[in-house]
């Protein structure tokens, strides 16, 4: 099933409001040391979320999702607790970078430090 399809000018240019950073899967890959397929299967398999830019059709995937040693470990599992909850990966890319008043700051921020606990308890309420 695709979680990425099609989305709107509008709706990505809210999500990149967002989100700020970027990196095309051709620089993720170079990042990681890997090749492009293989970043492809990161996205396909939930390591990783991409959205293709409306504005030049290029997919994308947000840099925060990237640390110097690799792909944020805690990122994975908290992917597929928003896709239990039903959310959309463009929909989990915005929860992950809108403010948490109760975390305080950003689910991807909270992550980045090390409190994934926190972040995944808030994930899994959505669901209810």
């Amino acid at each position: 099933m695709k979680r990425t399809a099609g989305i709107s000018t509008e709706e990505f240019d809210r999500l990149d409001g967002l989100v700020q950073e970027w990196l095309p899967l051709p620089d993720v890959a170079e990042r990681l040391g890997l090749v492009v397929t293989r970043v492809h299967g990161l996205v396909d398999d939930g390591t990783l979320l991409a959205v293709r830019n409306p504005h030049d059709g290029i997919r994308r995937v947000p840099a925060a999702f990237l640390v110097d040693d690799g792909v944020l470990d805690p990122l994975r599992g908290t992917i597929a607790v928003l896709r239990d909850a039903g959310y959309t990966d463009v929909e989990a890319i915005g929860w992950l970078f809108t403010e948490d008043d109760s975390l305080p700051g950003r689910p991807i921020d909270a992550l980045r430090s090390g409190r994934k606990t926190e972040v995944r308890r808030r994930a899994q309420a959505l669901a209810w």
